[in-house]
C-alpha cells in the first residue's frame, strides 16, 4: 500500500529536509515487509491568492488533484483527533488490511486547511493543541509514519506504553 505525504510549500534544503528524508528512507526500509510502503512525499506550491479563503481553496483543489482519486485520506488539521503512536499504528495496518491502494495524508499550508479536505477525510489527525509551521508537520509525520510502521514489526524503536 502506498503512502503519500501531500504538502503545501516546499521544505528548503538544509536540515529539516535532511531529517524528513532520513525518516522516509527508515520508513520505506521497514515499510516494505508490512506492505506500508513506498512512503512519497509531493510538495504544492502555495497559493499567491489575496484572501486566505482562496489560498486555502486553491491549495485543496491541488492536494486533491495531487493524489489517487480512491486513497484514503487523512487530513492533517488542529481540530483534528489527537492519536498515539499506537493508535495511528492501528489504523493504517486497518487501512491496508481493508484493502487501500494508498493512503494520502494531507498537510496545508500556513492559513490551514479548506473545509473541503476535512469533509473528504476519513480522518482529521492533530498533533495536539499547540500550532506547527507546516514545514515541521511533514518531519513529524514521516516520523509517526516510522514509529507506526516498528509498532506493527515489533521492533524496539517504539518504547511507549
Amino acid at each position: 500500500m502506498r503512502l503519500l505525504i501531500a504538502a503545501v510549500g516546499r521544505l528548503k534544503a538544509g536540515p529539516e529536509r535532511e531529517l524528513l528524508a532520513r525518516y522516509l528512507d527508515r520508513a520505506n526500509a521497514s515499510g516494505k515487509a508490512l506492505a506500508l510502503a513506498p512512503l512519497d512525499i509531493i510538495e504544492i506550491p502555495e497559493s499567491t491568492a489575496q484572501t486566505a479563503a482562496k489560498r486555502k481553496s486553491d491549495e485543496a483543489k491541488a492536494l486533491l488533484g495531487a493524489v489517487p482519486e480512491k486513497a484514503k485520506l487523512i487530513a492533517l488539521d488542529e481540530r483534528g483527533k489527537n492519536v498515539s503512536s499506537e493508535d495511528l499504528a492501528k489504523r493504517l495496518a486497518r487501512f491496508r488490511d481493508d484493502g487501500a491502494g494508498c493512503i494520502a495524508l494531507q498537510i496545508g499550508g500556513a492559513d490551514g486547511l479548506d473545509e473541503i479536505l476535512r469533509k473528504k477525510a476519513d480522518l482529521a489527525l492533530a498533533f495536539g493543541a499547540a500550532t506547527f509551521p507546516h514545514q515541521m508537520v511533514r518531519i513529524l509525520l514521516a516520523e509517526q509514519i516510522y514509529r507506526a510502521v516498528t509498532i506493527l514489526s515489533g521492533h524496539p524503536y517504539h518504547r511507549g506504553g
